[in-house]
Order: structure tokens, then C-alpha cells, then sequence
């Protein structure tokens, strides 16, 4: 059945998403447990497999387009995977994520820092700017750091949904101020989402917590505008999108707090 709102919302974040790179988790989860009043755990295992597959087609136009960082996605996946697979495996052998009581407040917690990192990311630029002066001294600590900080952000992934792409891309800021433009971080910070969406998704695939029926009136919408938002993407700047997107996701992820 054709639902009307579900798409929308999925046309919405699938066009942020295509533009900016952010989106899959820090715009969906809110807008499925606010406005459609989805239960957590049900929330977080379609919003992976919905992030996954509009991230999938965004990521092949970016790459078409020779943006994608490959030794960036690397270094972030040598974290991101494990700490995702983790979970999973944790999930298999009982863990309840359903029963994790505070789990609306730490998805309202990653919202609010998620839009607080996009705010500040031209401030974060300037401030780690200045390694670029030392190359060799910043140089040798990028990997360890890119896949730490991968390791953070599939935990994050895998229990919230959120942080694949917010917290991502503020990682990449201020790893790589230098080396990743707008638009290759863009392509980057996707194109590492996805196989981490996708194995987070599997345990919530394999716990029964998907709604096909939504997940598909999601994807309606948002294949066909994450396509028209990465052709954007190298047209002109998003900073303009990012900042109401930042505003937006600090003032959702107080209301998720204060619920």
C-alpha cells in the first residue's frame, strides 16, 4: 500500500542526504519517532536499511564522479565494521536493544551532538588547519585516529542508527582539513556508511524489528531524490543546507530528550 507521508519523509532526507552526506539517521530517526510515533528498536532497524540502500545510490553517482576517498573509507572501516559485526554478534546472543530503557535518550543525545558537529565544522576547519604545517607530525597520527574514530561510529551506528554520516563527516573535518574538499567528503563520509548500515541492519533484519511495508514507502521516495541531491552536490556549497540542517537536528534532539 502507497503511503503518502512515509514518502515524503523519505524524499526529504534522501535529498539531504544526497547533497550533504548527512541525513540517513540523523533526519530519519526523528522524523519516524516524532511525527510517526515508531517504537525505538523498530525505528533504528528501518532506518539502517533505509540509510543503506539510498546511500547506495548516492554513493555510485559520487563515485562515478571521482569523489570517493577510497584510503579514507579504508582506515574508517578498519574500525567501523568490527565495532558494527560486535553488536550484531552481542544482538544474536540476547542482547535486547528493545529493553534498553534509555535508548530514546541516547538517539536524542546523538541528534543533538550530531547538529551541534555540523554548526561548528567550518570552526573545527580552521582550528586543525594549522597541522598542515606538519605534515609529517599530523600524518602519522591520521590513520589510528580515522579508525578509532570509525570504531566510535559503528557502536554509535549499530545501537542508534545515528552518526554514519553526522558524526562522520565532523570526524572527517577535523582529520582531514586539508585533503577532503566538500564535495569528496561528501562522497567519502557515504560511501563509508554503508556496508556499516548494512551489517548493524542484518541483527535487526534477523530480530524481526523491520516493517517491510514502510521501509519500501521510504524508499520510494528517497531513490529518486538522493539522485537529484548528489547531482547538486557538485554545483554549489551546501553549507547553507547544513546550517538550517544543524539547527534543525539540535532543536529535534532536545525535544527527543525532553519527551
Amino acid at each position: 500500500m502507497i503511503e503518502g507521508p512515509y514518502i515524503l519523509a523519505g524524499a526529504l532526507t534522501g535529498f539531504i542526504v544526497g547533497l550533504t552526506g548527512v541525513g540517513g539517521g540523523a533526519i530519519m530517526m526523528p522524523i519516524l519517532l516524532l511525527f510517526f510515533s515508531t517504537p525505538p528498536v523498530t525505528a533504528i532497524a528501518m532506518d539502517l536499511w533505509f540509510a543503506a540502500i539510498t546511500k547506495m545510490v548516492g554513493a555510485s553517482l559520487h563515485h562515478a564522479a571521482g569523489n570517493v576517498d577510497w584510503e579514507v573509507v579504508k582506515r574508517l572501516w578498519r574500525g567501523s565494521l568490527p565495532a558494527a559485526l560486535l553488536i550484531v554478534i552481542m544482538m544474536t546472543l540476547g542482547l535486547q536493544i528493545s529493553q534498553l530503557a534509555w535508548l530514546t535518550h541516547v538517539i536524542g543525545v546523538m541528534v543533538f551532538i550530531a547538529g551541534v558537529g555540523m554548526f561548528i565544522a567550518p570552526q573545527l576547519i580552521k582550528i586543525t588547519r594549522h597541522y598542515g604545517d606538519q605534515p609529517n607530525l599530523f600524518s602519522s597520527v591520521q590513520s589510528p585516529l580515522t579508525t578509532v574514530s570509525g570504531g566510535v561510529i559503528g557502536i554509535c551506528v549499530a545501537l542508534t542508527s545515528v552518526g554514519a554520516g553526522a558524526l562522520g563527516s565532523v570526524a572527517l573535518v577535523c582529520l582531514y582539513p586539508l585533503r577532503l574538499t566538500t564535495r569528496r567528503l561528501v562522497a567519502t563520509d557515504i560511501t563509508h556508511a554503508i556496508p556499516v548500515a548494512v551489517i548493524a541492519g542484518l541483527g535487526y533484519l534477523l530480530a524481526g524489528t523491520v516493517d517491510g511495508h514502510i521501509l519500501f514507502n521510504l524508499l520510494l521516495g528517497s531513490i529518486p531524490s538522493v539522485v537529484v541531491g548528489a547531482s547538486l552536490a557538485n554545483r554549489f556549497s551546501p553549507r547553507r543546507v547544513q546550517v538550517v540542517l544543524s539547527i534543525v537536528l539540535v532543536l529535534t534532539g532536545m525535544k527527543i530528550l525532553l519527551e
